[in-house]
């Protein structure tokens, strides 16, 4: 009897719990999927960044937190400005990459040597152990570090020492790779 009432009160725990949180998501995500469309004018990336706001406080914290609220604006925010940084990144390196193709596209000889480059490069990061070559996969790929310590599994502060690391240990396959 005694394992049975234990049974019943976590399942109203876990309940009262649901509720809760189905409350502040009811009261809240309009706010939420606000703050982030003003940041990004884009109302569907917007609602996107407030499921994962949710999702991330849901993991995280008690739905009556007496900070839930401000909680959520401050992840809206951050996490909307970190998808325009990446997005800014994005632009930026495929800007520059369309700029280098074009000037190249006149010169076989450039071509052929980038691709070369470009063989080394991948040879050598197939040697890399494998979380090293993540790292460096997703942040040339313009993942922020959050994004990159999140996919990984590590904290962010982790990640400048990893990035560090990994490019030197790539440096040392592209140089392997190039004397042999």
């Amino acid at each position: 009897m005694n394992v049975e009432a234990a049974s019943e009160r976590g399942r109203l725990a876990l309940s009262s719990e649901q509720d809760s949180f189905e409350a502040l998501f009811k009261s809240e995500y309009n706010r939420v999927a606000g703050i982030a469309n003003r940041v990004l004018g884009d109302a569907q990336e917007a609602e996107d960044v407030a499921q994962e706001v949710f999702i991330d406080f849901h993991r995280l914290h008690s739905a009556k937190a007496q900070y839930a609220a401000a909680w959520l604006y401050r992840a809206s925010a951050h996490t909307a400005l970190n998808r325009v940084r990446g997005r800014r990144r994005r632009e930026k390196r495929e800007h520059t990459a369309a700029h280098d193709e074009a000037g190249q596209a006149l010169d076989p000889q450039s071509i052929a040597e980038a691709n070369e480059e470009r063989r080394v490069l991948r040879t050598a990061l197939a040697r890399l152990p494998q979380k090293p070559a993540a790292v460096l996969v997703l942040r040339s790929s313009g993942l922020s570090y959050s994004e990159v310590a999140e996919a990984i599994g590590v904290s962010t502060g982790q990640i400048g020492t990893l990035l560090k690391r990994a490019e030197a240990a790539l440096r040392k396959e592209v140089n392997r790779e190039s004397s042999e």
